[in-house]
């Protein structure tokens, strides 16, 4: 078979087998190689190893040599010159408003060319960026268009992690990663978490994915029921790099155990048999629970060997019990159920009694002719002792029918009227009038008081109007209240009305008999000229 022997160059994303061509190679060492684009140095990463012939899908290329000091010192200066290219790049490919972004410059160790690394979103016309770099390098020229995880296994850095990024560390071929590795690790769906630097999904997420599956495979779905000592537990996580599954008691407890201490019952053999599938684990026994290192655990198994008889070794009888187990929550919730039901039972029929009684009492007073006794009207007091009902909120059906309920009993009412106005003989009412009864005695009653126009008119209360200075008509001086009394005690002066100096549009007849009737009035006017 022959022997290869792995080689790493700078810019390649894997390892290339070459033939050592029984040169003293080994791990660590720099080996000048010669490659299908020249001569370039590399790092070997193992010691030369046979392979079978049917993996080898080409010739292989030779191992010149085992890189000298000398050879090392031009593979600083080549990589020195690629910095120094570096920035001429760059200048060129603004000045040239290229749609590009530079990632590297590497020079072939035996002087062939000079390779530039970009990267691009689409493709991009660079002749005229090659000619300047050949006029300015005086070099040949490749350019090479990378992508964005290449470009990110080029330039480094460091993941979420904190350590260093996964495709610069360990190197190799990139493999697809989809969103489904995610979701079977149980991962958030946020693309900030799940994605690396490069903007892609992790290259880690595919690392444990198979692992994932094979777990899963294997253990009892979540929220499957599984039988223990201390009644039915629900799972409720997976820790999959420990292949342990975070079960809850019906009480509230919680409990680890490891998939490989489940046992599976022969009903789930049985079923696993019919479909021809693989049996999934679904008990928990008694060991298994006594090697978990939980007190609450232990506690509950004390009890559960008190309540079946055994002497557990406390002194401690059933009736020295201190914890005593509730209802479970599922038949909390039954009962809560059952209640409500009964509840809304009972109110609907008292509705329903209630309203015909009530109709029953209104007619049968209507049609004594007479107003009840005030009595009769007045709702009993509770009796002391008994707690008031708690309100509570009604469902929709109920809803519906207590409006149907107060609906009907309006229209009751509104009938049972018509026929009392129909008895009665009155015409041209059609509104119908309220009832005022009789307050009871020793209820609390409004105040007789006269209203103020009574006051007014009696003299009781005098209307004065605000005097500018007065202070609002809170306080008045006494020389303002004797002003007001002298012009009280004094006749009233009768205002003259001022009449209109303009003369009446009504001819001349009119206006000398206006003259005439005013001229005792008015002051004497000067004669006319002529």
């Amino acid at each position: 078979m022959p022997v290869v022997v792995p080689v790493k160059f700078a810019f390649a994303s894997r390892d290339l087998w070459f033939d050592p061509q029984d040169l003293d190679i080994l791990e660590a060492d720099h080996a000048i190689c010669s490659t299908e684009r020249g001569t370039e140095i590399g790092l070997v990463t193992a010691d030369p190893f046979e392979v079978p012939e049917e993996e080898l899908r080409s010739p292989l290329k030779p191992v010149l040599r085992v890189a000298t000091e000398e050879d090392l010192d031009r593979a600083d200066e080549l990589a020195r010159r690629g910095e120094s290219a570096m920035v001429e790049f760059r200048a060129l490919v603004k000045s040239n408003e290229l749609d590009m972004k530079p990632v590297g410059v590497e020079y072939l160790f035996g002087g062939e060319k000079a390779v530039f690394y970009f990267a691009a979103e689409e493709r991009v016309d660079f002749r005229q960026l090659v000619k300047d770099l050949s006029s300015t390098l005086h070099t040949r020229v490749d350019m090479r268009q990378i992508g964005v995880r290449d470009e990110t296994r080029l330039v480094g850095g460091y993941a979420h992690c904190g350590q260093e990024l996964c495709c610069t560390r360990f190197g190799g071929q990139f493999e697809p990663v989809s969103i489904r590795m995610a979701k079977e690790q149980d991962l958030p769906l946020n693309s900030a978490k799940i994605s690396g630097v490069c903007g892609r999904l992790m290259c880690c997420l595919r690392y444990e994915f198979e692992a994932y599956k094979d777990f899963k495979s294997r253990a009892p779905k979540k929220k499957a029921l599984i039988d223990t000592p201390l009644g039915k537990a629900k799972i409720q996580e997976y820790d999959t790099p420990r292949e342990q599954l975070v079960l809850r008691l019906e009480s509230g407890k919680v409990f680890r155990v490891n998939l490989s201490d489940m046992t599976c019952s022969d009903a789930c053999k049985k079923k696993a048999e019919e479909q021809k599938c693989a049996c999934r684990p679904d008990c928990v026994t008694r060991d298994v629970l006594e090697k978990i290192e939980s007190p609450d655990i232990a506690l509950a198994l004390m009890e559960l060997d008190r309540g079946n008889g055994i002497d557990v070794g406390d002194g401690l009888s059933n009736d020295d019990r201190l914890v005593v187990s509730g209802p479970t929550p599922r038949s909390r919730k039954r009962q809560g159920a059952a209640d409500k039901a009964s509840r809304s039972q009972r109110s609907q029929k008292s509705e329903a009694e209630g309203s015909q009684a009530g109709t029953g009492r209104r007619r049968r007073k209507r049609a004594s002719g007479g107003a009840a006794p005030a009595q009769e009207e007045t709702p009993q007091a509770t009796p002391q002792g008994k707690s008031r009902r708690r309100r509570r909120h009604l469902s929709g059906e109920e809803r519906e029918e207590a409006f149907r309920n107060a609906a009907l009993r309006e229209e009751a009412r509104e009938k049972a009227a018509r026929n009392d106005d129909a008895a009665e003989g009155t015409e041209g009412r059609s509104r119908r009038r309220r009832r005022h009864v009789q307050a009871p005695q020793g209820a609390s009653q409004k105040p007789e008081v006269p209203s103020v126009a009574s006051q007014v008119a009696e003299g009781d209360v005098k209307v004065s109007r605000r005097r500018p200075g007065d202070g609002g008509g809170a306080k008045r001086s006494q020389q303002a209240a004797l002003r007001d009394e002298a012009s009280a005690d004094q006749p009233q002066k009768k205002r003259r009305r001022r009449r209109s100096r303009k003369p009446k549009q009504g001819g001349e007849g009119g206006q000398s008999a206006q003259g005439q009737s005013s001229g005792s009035d008015r002051a004497p006017q000067p004669p006319a000229r002529a």
